[in-house]
């Protein structure tokens, strides 16, 4: 973190109005809308259109200042939320930017929520510029996506990969005053963390969670997400499976594999009946299913309970989870695609931190295979092109179930010890400057990348010309073997 941005009094700060989940929910998004107000509303006031599926307080402005500046430790933050369904729609958008006159739009979420937004981005460019906090799966890179990537003056990518996506995305495009940043995930390293193993709250809580095994039991595999179809579950259990099959009877009694999510989901599968069929009567108490909603602190005591967290997605932007699970201290078990290798630290070539670009455009090849300590990485075995109409073409990364038995192999050899070193050495890394996965270094990135924009910036014109006949396709840009 370079610059240091001061506190600014109230009537001295430029005005952001962000419209995403409302950020005093528990979604992910709302999580990170909350994590940047509060670390930036020393600098920048704020203004919410607080969507939600059905909003309670659908039609009102509330004014939550006080309870962000007791959390911010600033005596005036100014942050009003305008509840709404959704996120909102062009007429309240335009009530809004009349009566609270924002210096800058930053939206969060996938753009095609956002539709309603771009269709008005001449209109509101004349007034103040759209900023996008991005997320993308996947390559090829989304040419579809275009017209919303167009529509924004800055792209703040929350991937290394995303922010590769945009800049193949527009490349051609006027881009000279269009601001392009790296922005990655950054949760509170305050709430995720190591703890004391002998505490006492931690003991009864692994209790609870354990039961009559808690003394026997050597070794925990963790997983924590939805249940949804690419998050791959039944592979996580199925390797979990072959890893028992391979170990002496009397210490795969002692293995555990938590599963946090929901048994059944229609977006995902019967996960009894997954456990029934694998497990049975040989393996019935390997596997414990956590589906009650918990809080901050026991989540945290759940990271620290396992010895280490396995996400096997074939699509997956970032991986919060993931992020959780580092910071915690405990070794990750993850498919090399999207964000998650941002968070396994591969190595290029030159012995830097791998960053995409248009010859090398992921690491879910494997074309490097030098990565940080505390992950032990799958290679997707297949790249499979899947899509819908509004998004007809992705890459579903597959990896092979049976490389995470190997890699669960791996993790359980270790000692307890050097399991334990190499998770801190994740943490520290992770809250870090290079890395930088903290609410801290999130705000900070936040702060330089709109006094960037800022500086940069200019009102579009009051019409523009376009000549329809330059138009020469959206075409792939960028390899797909490398």
């Amino acid at each position: 973190m370079n610059k240091s941005y001061k506190y600014l009094p109230k009537d001295k700060r430029k005005k952001i109005l962000l419209i995403t989940d409302d950020i005093r929910v528990h979604s992910g998004v709302a999580t990170v809308g909350k994590e940047i107000v509060l670390e930036t509303c020393h600098h920048y006031n704020w203004v919410q259109l607080a969507g939600a599926l059905k909003h309670p307080d659908k039609g009102k402005r509330l004014d939550i200042s006080n309870d962000c500046s007791k959390q911010a430790n600033i005596k005036d933050a100014s942050v009003f939320l305008w509840c709404v369904d959704g996120y909102g729609t062009p007429d309240l958008l335009r009530q809004v930017m009349a009566t609270e006159k924002p210096d800058a739009i930053l939206l969060i979420t996938d753009p095609r929520y956002f539709t309603w937004v771009f269709n008005m981005e001449h209109e509101i460019r004349k007034v103040c510029p759209i900023t996008y906090l991005n997320i993308w799966d996947d390559y090829p890179a989304p040419m579809y996506n275009k017209a919303f990537y167009e529509s924004c003056d800055m792209l703040m990518g929350i991937s290394k990969q995303t922010v590769n996506i945009n800049k193949l995305v527009l490349d051609g495009e006027d881009n000279s005053r269009r601001v392009f940043k790296y922005v990655p995930h950054g949760l509170n390293s305050d709430h995720y963390y190591p703890i004391d193993k002998k505490d006492e709250k931690y003991l009864a809580f692994r209790k609870r969670v354990l039961g009559k095994d808690d003394s026997k039991t050597k070794f925990v595999a963790f997983f924590n997400s939805r249940n949804i179809r690419r998050k791959q579950i039944p592979d996580t259990m199925l390797a979990f499976r072959a890893f028992l099959d391979s170990l002496p009877k009397e210490e795969a009694d002692g293995c555990k594999l938590i599963l946090h999510t929901e048994v059944t989901s229609n977006h995902g599968t019967n996960l009894a009946k997954v456990n029934e069929y694998l497990f049975g009567e040989k393996y019935k108490n390997n596997i414990l299913f956590s589906t009650n909603k918990l809080s901050r602190e026991e989540l945290n005591y759940l990271y620290n309970l396992a010895d280490v967290q396995m996400l096997l997605t074939s699509n997956e932007g970032w991986g919060l989870t993931i992020t959780e699970a580092i910071l915690t201290g405990t070794p990750i078990i993850a498919n090399t695609t999207g964000g998650m290798q941002d968070q396994m630290r591969f190595v290029d070539e030159n012995g830097k931190w791998f960053t995409p670009s248009p010859d090398v455009p992921s690491n879910h090849r494997g074309t490097y295979k030098e990565h940080g300590e505390w992950a032990f990485p799958l290679y997707p075995a297949t790249r499979s092109v899947q899509g819908s109409p509004p998004t007809p073409y992705i890459f579903d990364d597959r990896c092979k179930w049976e490389d995470a038995v190997d890699r669960l192999t791996e993790v359980y050899n270790l000692s307890p010890e050097e399991r334990n070193r190499r998770g801190l050495a994740g943490r520290e890394w992770a809250i870090g400057d290079e890395a930088g996965f903290t609410a801290k270094h999130q705000g900070q990135r936040i702060l330089e990348a709109f006094d960037e924009l800022f500086q940069v910036w200019e009102p579009k014109a009051k019409m523009s010309i376009s000549n329809l006949n330059e138009y020469k396709g959206k075409f792939l840009n960028h390899k797909l073997i490398y």
